[in-house]
């Protein structure tokens, strides 16, 4: 089953944990200096927040599948929709390891999906998007490589 994946940018982290445990109920699921992520049921999402990245506001939306099969069809979708898209493969990100492919929407809007492997001790990195989408776009800041996770 698939689950919405969101991802922000914030200034204050510890604010902004504070702020997402009381607006969720719960309290997040993964916590580091840097980042935190709740593993919402209800809606089904995985909700993610990192500071010091550059950037705040909604970095990027994905869609995170639970297997192979589902992340076949999913790829599949992505390569249908008549979009550049970015096959980033295996890959360390947000303290986690994955296979991950990315695609924006015709506005510039960032998605990823992706099949997450295993946990990871370091925050890791991600690609240079601008392949995907343009610089300018609101969910593709400056350094983007630097800031996508």
């Amino acid at each position: 089953m698939k689950r919405l994946h969101v991802h922000v940018g914030v200034e204050d982290l510890a604010q902004s944990i504070r702020f997402y445990a009381t607006l969720f109920g719960a309290e997040p699921s993964v916590t580091k200096a840097d980042y935190a992520k709740w593993m919402l049921e209800n809606p089904r999402m995985n909700f993610a927040i990192s500071a010091g990245r550059g950037f705040t506001g909604v970095e990027h939306l994905g869609l995170q599948v639970e297997d192979e099969a589902e992340l076949a069809e999913v790829y599949d979708r992505l390569k249908a929709a008549d979009r550049p898209v970015l096959e980033e493969g295996c890959t360390t990100c947000c303290y986690a390891r994955s296979e991950k492919s990315w695609i924006s929407d015709p506005q510039g809007v960032v998605w990823e999906a992706f099949l997450t492997t295993g946990e990871s001790t370091v925050y890791g990195g991600g690609p240079a998007l601008s392949s995907i989408a343009p610089a300018s776009a609101c969910c593709v800041p400056a350094g983007a490589s630097e800031a996508r996770g």
